[in-house]
């Protein structure tokens, strides 16, 4: 196996809706060089070539869980930035077939488990556009049954806490040096609004 050139690859798992996609994007947007890797475009492109009949959950896919290791491992051997990955796990075994076995051969990983109230996530939801009847909002008590196992940690309290504090927070555990916020108070919820735009799922 190749030495890993990346420094450092965060994971950030937790419930859908708990704001692992707006973190990513915040720590991102602060970290030069740093790349947001999304294992669901490669659940998306398995869903468009297999036929409907094996339909499933992506995760369930054994293959997902080869390729989302497999990337990840080639990205980090050949690119020298951070890597952040905002990505629900919550099967045990699938995490330690993906998180686990990185850390195995030896790469940089920190795994985050980012935490809310079940009102919390249910309300980030829906400013998403996700109802209470939405796919997230039905896998939520599964997400935190299995996730407040210490497998999962380093669990970190989102509750109340704007974005670019739980971003924050995560580059002080890890060690990362942030850039000041790019975009001015007043424009933020822009900033989320785009972020939530360009991960629409069609």
């Amino acid at each position: 196996m190749r030495k890993p050139l990346s420094r450092t690859i965060v994971w950030l798992n937790g419930a859908f809706g708990v704001g692992k996609t707006q973190t990513a994007f915040e720590l991102h947007s602060r970290i030069p060089g740093s790349f947001v890797f999304d294992p669901e475009q490669i659940g998306f492109a398995l869903r468009k070539v297999v036929p409907p009949s094996m339909h499933r959950d992506f995760q369930d896919y054994p293959v997902w869980r080869e390729f989302t290791y497999q990337s990840l491992r080639y990205v980090a051997e050949n690119f020298a930035g951070e890597i952040i990955v905002p990505m629900t796990v919550v099967n045990p075994l699938y995490y330690d077939q993906t998180v686990g076995m990185l850390r195995k051969e030896g790469f940089p990983v920190h795994h985050f488990t980012l935490l809310a109230s079940r009102n919390t996530v249910l309300r980030r939801l829906r400013r998403r556009g996700d109802g209470s009847n939405s796919w997230g909002a039905a896998q939520l008590d599964r997400c935190i049954k299995s996730l407040s196992d210490e497998r999962f940690s380093v669990h970190l309290n989102t509750q109340g806490k704007a974005i670019e504090a739980v971003a924050e927070e995560i580059a002080n555990y890890v060690g990362l040096d942030l850039k000041p916020p790019t975009w001015h108070p007043i424009l933020r919820p822009l900033k989320r609004i785009i972020v939530q735009v360009g991960h629409i799922r069609f």
